[in-house]
């Protein structure tokens, strides 16, 4: 069997220390199999949002010159000559043939990402589904979920006792460990799901979910994730893992599927049926969680196929159901989700906003760990960044990516069709460049914003913004109205309002409301883990929810080419 060497470089194609790259991992693989599949096999953080159709280029590796005669690498046109000759090959088609090396960035992993793992939350009293009571008489310590018995431990344990609460989101995991007796977090972490190596976006997870081999290759490596989330959890604040006993799955309709194991088919085709309705407990153990042998997971109720048990969190955690006049709540992310409160009846709806927005399909696009740009301000002739971590810039994640955007976009470098303007006439005539042969704007040395990365921006935030003037014109509120407007996701507390005016993602006429209250599914999800009331109350008003699918509206697609312009009002 070929042996495949994975060395580790910076940026420069160096070691770490600038000397030459050194050897960090090995595995065997069978003569066919590809790159990508040998990286996911030495644990390295392996992205194919295509699914491996050779299509993105986010999965491109180098290999030693000497390495190309033992693979082989079709041309699809997806590289250029330039990289091709300096050894550079998509990891998803290339084959393995013999022994090879393979360079990677020694930051090909969860370390470092800035996943927000904070949100608004509702207020709740201390009333956990999973309690326990000392028997002194028998000397045993009895654990129950509501009034089922779970099991029994020897001894007094009644002073330990743990839940998780997990925010599944379509590109990235939070997990919470949360003390049940006085409601504290002990902590949290935060990974990249790893479902997105295998297909990006919930439409490609479904196609690849609703055959039996894809849902088990999904599920498998989600929970392989999670359990490592928990043991990191439960090491680094020194509880027992079998003292965890519930766990909270907080996640879109599609993400909840996965992980339970349930085939996600129905949600693919009309009528659109999901084969779970949430609102119900499962038992851990049977889910190949690895907490409490008697533990639990709780799936919060979801209101349709395409608004999850993630907004139904963040309807709680923002108490958007009791909220006077009207409120407009938008969670930003892979998907476009939103939920709207208009005077004491509420609608919910949802687009499929693409992963733009997750710094996928972007050029320089990268996660929100160090290097990447965070903050763009263009004024004074001037280009400022704030670049996670300090240093040198690498890339843009997503907030970056808003923030430059939109300020290209005031500045006149970018025209409202999204189209350059002329490099002469924007003040900037020195930033522009050229990217494989197509103009782009040169934030910083290596990083530049190209004129496709401006089209996928347009597509991500145009789904977005013609969803909410679907949910409002739908309801006869014009967004003038709005008197509060709550903007959820990862992005967390690292946009600006002006930039989502400055691209059109929001109407200007919200200005004044606007509200970022952080990952609201994480936060929801802790809210139903320490108090069991609050998951009876849900499960009936999510019944009064009128989820709208905006496909099926009248001229929805005339509308969504309407908002695709970089302008406050869609050209309808």
């Amino acid at each position: 069997m070929p042996l495949v060497r994975f060395l580790e470089e910076d940026a420069r194609g160096a070691g770490p220390s600038g000397g030459e790259a050194k050897a960090a991992r090995e595995v065997e693989a069978t003569v066919g199999a590809t790159i990508l599949e040998a990286a996911r096999l030495a644990g390295l953080a392996a992205e194919s949002p295509c699914g491996g159709a050779g299509l993105c280029g986010k999965c491109k590796r180098r290999l030693p010159l000497e390495a190309l005669g033992n693979v082989r690498s079709p041309e699809n046109g997806v590289l250029t000559q330039e990289e091709r000759a300096a050894g550079v090959v998509l990891a998803c088609e290339t084959e393995i043939v013999g022994d090879i090396s393979v360079f990677y960035k020694a930051d090909d992993g969860n370390e470092g990402l800035r996943i927000l793992s904070e949100g608004a939350g509702a207020d709740i009293s201390l009333a956990p589904y999973v309690t326990k009571r000392y028997v002194e008489s028998e000397g045993v310590t009895r654990v129950y979920g509501g009034d089922r018995l779970l099991l029994t431990e020897a001894g007094d344990t009644s002073g330990e006792a743990y839940g998780l609460s997990l925010d599944i989101g379509t590109t990235t995991l939070v997990m919470s460990l949360v003390d049940l007796a006085t409601g504290r977090e002990l902590g949290a972490a935060s990974a990249l799901n790893p479902q997105a190596a295998y297909a990006q976006d919930v439409l490609s997870r479904i196609k690849l979910a609703s055959e039996p081999a894809g849902l088990a290759k999904l599920r498998s490596v989600f929970l392989e994730e999670a359990n490592r989330m928990a043991g990191e959890l439960s090491e680094r604040h020194g509880v027992r893992r079998d003292r965890v006993y519930e766990a909270v799955y907080s996640g879109n309709t599609c993400m909840l599927h996965l992980a339970a194991g349930a085939s996600p088919e129905p949600l693919g085709r009309y009528p659109y049926t999901p084969a779970l309705n949430g609102g119900e407990s499962y038992g851990a153990a049977d889910q190949g969680l690895d907490i409490s042998p008697g533990g639990l997971i709780y799936m919060p109720p979801i209101i349709s196929a395409y608004v999850g048990a993630d907004i139904t969190s963040g309807i709680l955690a923002t108490e958007l159901l009791d909220r006077a006049g009207v409120t407009l709540f938008v969670d930003i992310g892979t998907n476009g989700e939103m939920a709207l409160n208009a005077n004491g009846r509420v609608y919910a709806a949802s687009t499929a906003a693409g992963p733009a927005f997750e710094g996928m399909n972007i050029s320089c696009g990268m996660r929100a760990g160090a290097g990447a740009i965070e903050r763009v301000e263009i004024s004074d002739g001037e280009v400022r960044l704030g670049v996670i971590g300090g240093g040198a810039a690498k890339g843009l994640c997503g907030s970056g990516l808003i923030d430059a955007a939109g300020e290209m976009a005031a500045r006149g470098i970018v025209e409202k069709s999204g189209r350059f303007a002329a490099p002469e006439a924007t003040g900037f005539p020195d930033r522009f460049t050229k990217e494989g042969g197509k103009t782009a704007f040169a934030l910083a040395e290596g990083v530049a914003v190209s004129q496709n990365d401006l089209r996928q921006i347009q597509l991500a935030k145009g789904a977005i913004r013609a969803g909410i003037e679907s949910l409002l014109r739908q309801v006869g509120i014009p967004p003038e109205a709005v008197g509060r407007t709550l903007i959820a996701g990862s992005f967390g507390y690292h946009l600006r309002p002006e930039s989502l005016f400055n691209i059109g993602l929001l109407p200007r006429a919200l200005a004044g409301g606007v509200e970022f209250v952080g990952n609201t599914s994480g936060a929801g999800g802790k809210a139903f883990l320490l108090d069991w009331r609050r998951r009876e109350e849900m499960k009936g008003r999510v019944k009064e929810i009128e989820a709208l699918e905006l496909a099926n509206l009248p001229d929805f697609d005339r509308l969504f080419i309407s908002c695709l312009n970089f302008q406050d009002e869609p050209a309808l």
